[in-house]
């Protein structure tokens, strides 16, 4: 069964929400809420709707999709239903309102719908109470978190009486539709992820106490430090509501028997209305442009003063595995939080997995996924050691949990291939099929077979059905000289052994790539002049290969795809981009302008798109494409790349970060039984009256004090490129314009400005406008 329209009833946050993520991702959503007072019976579930249009960070990936999602209430819209094959809940959480719901549910709803809670704790059987085999057979949670299409979680809860063609179902259509990674849990209050992710919040709390640290210190000690998300402990709370989180644990204590009590201040801020960013203030407050922190002691609130120390910083730099080892050994003050969190977070874990959770893995993909954790619990506990958890323990007063007596080296094999069973012993990690991972292709068992080429640089591996797959492994993958040279050997090799074609991607939780490497633009600056030159023709040769091979090459660009990264994706016969995808010609910011195609591909991309239309005015493209690369402009997601024309119509996006090298080696296979090169392109450029229309929009821009005088200079060498030249409209090839975009580029990067800006850069990561 295939999941063709949603129904979510509750437009609140996450109602709201999961309705944004299933309409971005082209499924038509009836969403309902409580009919509201008034004229407009549909005004509750209108303003989530709009609450989600409005939202930082966006919940659509294209506010344009929100007109697939129709809205209505549930008393007068409830049979509006029936046409949904799937249909989650997300009102209050409270058990008596849910299941006078499904009851009423239960008689309007076809045989094949399934239903579906979003619950974040009540066990999934008690709402069945009452309903029938079929209804309970065709019932299951699916706990999603907020927001909804950032998180990439999702908790499936089955109950016994859930068939396995409605988990599957559900499945599918959560892991390919709405790009989820999937953890099956347990039907236990608070599941996998807010069980564990609630104690440790409760733990921070009452080891911040302990130890007279402030919360600024706790947030700086429990976030990205310690392989935590950036919100850490406190800032958190308060996007979740602090009233929220009091609610849960107060649940998770009633249910479990455990001791999840907040201490009295953080419930007098509940009194208070206090309750996080909803209500303005909670554990933080915005004071004008200043974040100001609660003194815990006092209730009173302070500039935020973020804990720095000599200490910090040497930890903050070390990837996460030293930063581990050598946590083991710090004794400050912090050093004693940090590790007497670290062991009690692992302690409760321990004792506590089997009762959640099927495998290992499931607890580590729900803190990663639910919680942004760079690494999930059992994973940093392998960090951390053996023998430092049990010699901690000892120290603690803590007892040995069973799960670690089964232990045998680590709770994961070195090369990351098995992972301990609850039952004893080690299986296989999971893993969903079709995935691609190149992390396995690297294994010393699969290295003969897989790895093609290797070096600092990247590595070409063969990922089967005749594909090869190129990954860079520079400093955020930028592309130096060494990534463009072993790209080049990539494409020898390709046609050279025959292969159907390549791919352009990699494993990077956030960037395919930042673009080129400006520290060796720096070195070449400081030498000859025909260094530099050279350099940017072998950047633009590379892009034209990559468009003229005798073969398809696919590039699979997600997270940031900036400068020269958003340049070989656009030269790509295909792109197969991730639905998260933040790309854009961004040189202008260090005082450039593309230089590797990208001015050039865009001229004649939006220029060939107007063919049809003759009436339509050529200048339209130059302008369009002006505007993109003068404002620097980023897409928001693939659905704005694809409006924005940094995609194509035959370009695809994958919802599920985990399928997209899998897919993009696809659409390789699909594209090479009858692939023949593109032909070359010919355009007609406007020249000086072009040339003119644009130098104006910048003089005006100078004017009005938008931009400073060496933007109005890259701005003019910009229009020169699109125009053609100074001269009468003509015919051009890509081999016409290319040197215009190369000469412009070396001018300004011999200007002390533009030299500025990338110096600027490199130091402080932002831009700078002289």
């Amino acid at each position: 069964m295939r999941v063709r329209k949603l129904g979510v009833i509750g437009a609140g946050t996450m109602g709201s929400g999961i309705a944004s993520l299933a309409a971005s991702a082209g499924v038509p959503v009836v969403l309902l809420d409580v009919p509201a007072a008034g004229q407009d019976r549909n005004a509750l579930a209108r303003g989530g709707i709009e609450r989600a249009k409005k939202s930082k960070p966006a919940a659509f990936m294209d506010v344009n999709r929100a007109s697939a999602i129709e809205i209505g209430n549930t008393e007068d819209d409830l049979g509006r239903l029936a046409g949904c094959d799937l249909v989650v809940e997300a009102i209050i959480e409270q058990l008596d309102p849910k299941r006078q719901l499904f009851q009423r549910l239960e008689p309007l709803l076809p045989e094949h719908t399934i239903i579906a809670s979003n619950t974040s704790g009540i066990p999934i059987e008690l709402l069945t109470d009452g309903r029938s085999p079929s209804f309970r057979a065709r019932f299951l949670g699916m706990h999603f978190f907020n927001p909804p299409r950032y998180l990439h979680l999702l908790e499936m809860i089955p109950t016994p009486a859930t068939t396995s063609e409605t988990i599957d179902a559900a499945r599918r259509f959560s892991d390919r539709i709405l790009g989820k990674g999937i953890v099956v849990a347990k039907d236990v209050p608070g599941f996998v992820a807010n069980r564990l992710g609630v104690f440790g919040m409760v733990l921070a709390i009452r080891q911040m106490e302990k130890h007279g640290l402030s919360i600024d210190d706790a947030d700086v000690l429990t976030g990205v430090l310690t392989g935590r998300s950036k919100s850490a402990t406190y800032r958190t709370a308060d996007l979740s509501g602090i009233d929220v989180i009091a609610h849960v644990t107060k649940g998770l204590s009633d249910t479990t028997g455990e001791d999840f009590s907040l201490s009295s201040w953080v419930l007098e801020l509940v009194k208070a209305g206090r309750v996080g960013e909803k209500s303005g203030a909670g554990f933080y407050k915005r004071v004008g442009k200043e974040i100001h922190t609660l003194d815990w002691r006092t209730g009173e609130y302070r500039p935020q003063a973020k804990l720095e120390t000599p200490e910090i910083k040497r930890l903050s730099k070390l990837p996460l595995p030293q930063r581990f080892a050598a946590i083991r050994d710090w004794n400050d003050r912090e050093g004693a939080f940090v590790r007497e969190y670290l062991l009690r977070f692992s302690h409760y874990v321990l004792s506590t997995t089997p009762t959640i959770a099927y495998d290992l893995t499931a607890v580590d993909h729900a803190m990663e996924w639910g919680y942004a954790w760079d690494a999930g619990p059992f994973e940093q506990m392998d960090l951390l050691g053996l023998e430092f958890l049990r010699r901690g323990f000892v120290e603690l007063g803590l007892d040995e949990p069973a799960l670690i007596r089964e232990v045998t080296g680590g709770f994961y094999t070195a090369d990351g291939t098995q992972v301990l069973a609850l039952n004893g012993g080690y299986e296989p990690v999971p893993r969903e099929p079709g995935e691609i991972r190149l992390a396995e292709l690297h294994l010393p068992s699969n290295r003969e077979r897989h790895v093609l080429e290797h070096s600092d640089d990247a590595s070409l591996l063969d990922a089967g059905q005749g594909v090869a797959i190129l990954e860079f492994h520079s400093k955020m993958n930028t592309l130096g000289a060494g990534v463009v040279d072993a790209l080049h050997r990539a494409l020898d090799r390709v046609e050279r052994d025959g292969l159907l074609g390549l791919v352009i991607g990699n494993e990077d939780p956030r960037t395919f790539s930042a673009g080129a490497d400006l520290s060796m633009m720096l070195d070449l600056l400081r030498g000859e002049r025909t260094q530099l030159e050279g350099a940017v023709r072998k950047f633009q040769d590379t892009s034209l290969r990559i468009r003229r091979s005798p073969f398809p090459v696919v590039a699979a660009p997600f997270g940031l795809a900036l400068g020269g990264g958003c340049e070989f994706s656009l030269y790509a016969d295909r792109v197969q981009a991730h639905a998260e995808l933040y790309m854009g010609l961004v040189e202008v910011g260090v005082g450039l302008i593309p230089a590797g195609g990208g001015t050039t591909e865009l001229l004649f991309r939006f220029t060939s798109e107007l063919d049809p239309y003759a009436e339509a005015d050529p200048f339209e493209a130059v302008k369009r494409a002006f505007q993109l690369i003068a404002m620097a402009t980023t897409s928001t997601s693939a659905l704005d790349a694809r409006k924005l024309g940094f995609l194509r119509a035959t370009d695809r996006v994958t919802m599920n970060r985990d399928r997209l090298l899998a897919d993009a080696v696809a659409r390789v296979v699909d594209l090479a039984p009858d692939y023949v090169a593109p032909l070359p392109r010919t355009i007609t450029v406007l020249g000086r009256e072009a040339l003119g229309n644009l130098r104006y929009a910048a003089w005006a821009m100078r004017e009005a004090g938008q931009i400073t005088d060496h933007e109005v200079r890259i701005a003019h060498e910009l229009a020169y490129i699109l125009a053609g030249g100074d001269g009468q409209p003509r015919r051009v090839t890509e081999d016409d314009i290319l040197p215009l975009e190369r000469e412009s580029f070396l001018r300004l990067a011999s200007t002390k400005e533009t030299q500025e800006r990338i110096q600027h850069m490199l130091k402080t990561g932002k831009p700078l406008r002289n």
